[in-house]
C-alpha cells in the first residue's frame, strides 16, 4: 500500500532537484506552467511510449513535489489523472524565467478552483489534447513534422489584448509547408450560430490590424458532423480564412480532416500540411 506523504518544499529539496530532472521533465514542467493541466494520456503523447510509462515517471515527479495530480469527481468511471504544477515545479519554472514564484501568478488553490468545474476543465483538457495530439503525430513522422509554436488562451489574450481571445495559437510545420493557425475548440454546449459566429468581427479586425504579413487560418474544431454543418452555415461569409473539422478526443488534428469554409461539404478534406499550402487570403 502506497502512502501519499510527500516532502516539504524547502531549500534542501530545491537544491537537489536540478540533478534529478531530465530534459523531458523540464519540458513537461514548462508546458504545465503555460497550459495549466495535462492528462496522463497527453503526457504520454508529449514524450513517452505509453500512458503506463508516463504515469510511472509522473509518480516520481509527484513524490518530488514537482507536479500535483487530481481526478475529476464529476467524471463517471475511472477518470485519468490530471497533472498540474506543484510548489517545486513552480520554482523550476520561475528559475528558468529568472523570476520569483510570486511573479508567475501561480497559486495551487486558485489553479484547482479555476479548472475543477466540469465544463471549464473539459474545454481546457480538450484544447490541450488538440495540441498534444499534434505533438504525438510529429513524434511519429520521422522528423518531417513538428509543432513549432503552441500558445495558451492566456498568452493569446495578453498578446492580442481585446481584439480576439482564441483557445490557442499554433504553428504547424509539415515538410516544407508552415501553417499558422488560431483555434476555436467547440464542445457543442452553445446554440449554433451564437457565440462562435459573434467572434468573427474580432478576427477580421485582427487581420486588418496585422502588419507582420503573417498568414493564418482560423480553425474550428467540432464534436460532431451535424454540429459542424450547422456552424458552417452560421459562419458563412467570414472575412478571414476559416476551416472546420470534426475531431473526437485523441484523434490527430494533423488530418486529413479540414474543410475550408469556402469549399462545398462534399469536397475532399485536407491535412494541416495541405491547408498550409493553400492561400488563406
Amino acid at each position: 500500500m502506497t502512502t501519499d506523504v510527500r516532502p516539504i518544499v524547502n531549500a534542501d529539496l530545491l537544491r537537489c532537484l536540478p540533478s534529478r530532472l531530465t530534459d523531458r521533465d523540464r519540458y513537461i514542467v514548462r508546458l504545465l506552467g503555460e497550459h495549466t493541466v495535462l492528462t496522463s494520456q497527453q503526457i504520454a503523447d508529449i514524450g513517452f511510449t505509453s500512458q503506463r510509462v508516463a504515469e510511472r515517471r509522473m509518480e516520481q515527479l509527484y513524490r518530488l513535489r514537482v507536479v500535483d495530480r487530481v481526478r475529476p469527481i464529476w467524471r463517471p468511471g475511472s477518470a485519468p489523472y490530471h497533472w498540474l504544477l506543484d510548489e517545486a515545479g513552480a520554482a523550476v519554472v520561475a528559475a528558468e524565467r529568472g523570476a520569483e514564484v510570486s511573479e508567475l501568478g501561480w497559486n495551487r488553490r486558485r489553479v484547482l478552483a479555476s479548472i475543477m468545474s466540469g465544463q471549464r476543465l473539459a474545454h481546457l483538457v480538450g484544447v490541450n489534447g488538440f495540441f498534444t495530439a499534434l505533438i504525438r503525430s510529429a513524434r511519429g513522422s520521422g522528423g518531417n513534422q513538428r509543432l513549432a509554436k503552441w500558445w495558451s488562451e492566456r498568452r493569446c489574450a495578453r498578446h492580442w489584448r481585446h481584439l480576439v481571445e482564441p483557445d490557442g495559437f499554433g504553428v504547424w510545420v509539415d515538410g516544407s509547408t508552415r501553417l499558422s493557425f488560431l483555434l476555436e475548440y467547440d464542445c457543442g454546449t452553445e446554440r449554433p450560430g451564437s457565440r462562435l459566429a459573434a467572434k468573427l468581427p474580432g478576427y477580421a479586425r485582427l487581420a486588418a490590424a496585422d502588419s507582420s504579413d503573417l498568414r493564418w487560418w482560423l480553425l474550428f474544431r467540432f464534436p460532431g458532423r451535424q454540429r459542424e454543418e450547422n456552424m458552417r452555415r452560421a459562419l458563412a461569409g467570414a472575412a478571414v480564412p476559416v476551416a472546420t473539422a470534426v475531431l473526437v478526443p485523441g484523434e490527430t488534428p494533423a488530418g486529413p480532416a479540414w474543410l475550408p469554409l469556402a469549399w462545398p461539404s462534399s469536397a475532399r478534406r485536407l491535412t494541416l500540411g495541405e491547408l498550409g499550402g493553400a492561400t488563406p487570403r
